[in-house]
């Protein structure tokens, strides 16, 4: 899991602003209401809350908040997923 974390914080670093980047959710057992398990999200680069160990996700509000970085796997999407995925914001 050490390694998945690396990854987020790889990615984190490389994005620009208007980069994308996306997380599956693989655990919503303290956030049943805001997070679906096996649920891709769309994130927002945020450096400080990387360095304590936490992401900021897009939850099911529509609004972005932070949760452990530890109940996300990284993903690569297709640049076309990229769009349909822009299209519906």
């Amino acid at each position: 899991m050490v390694k998945d974390f690396e990854l987020i914080g790889e990615i984190i670093m490389s994005t620009k602003s208007n980069t994308q980047y996306y997380v599956l959710c693989i655990s919503n057992e303290k956030y049943p209401v805001s997070l679906e398990a096996r649920k891709i999200y769309q994130c927002v680069p945020d450096t400080r809350a990387e360095a304590h160990g936490q992401i900021r996700v897009i939850d099911e509000s529509g609004e972005d908040y932070l949760y452990p970085v530890d109940i996300f796997l990284p993903i690569e999407i297709p640049e076309e997923a990229t769009r349909a995925f822009a299209q519906e914001s």
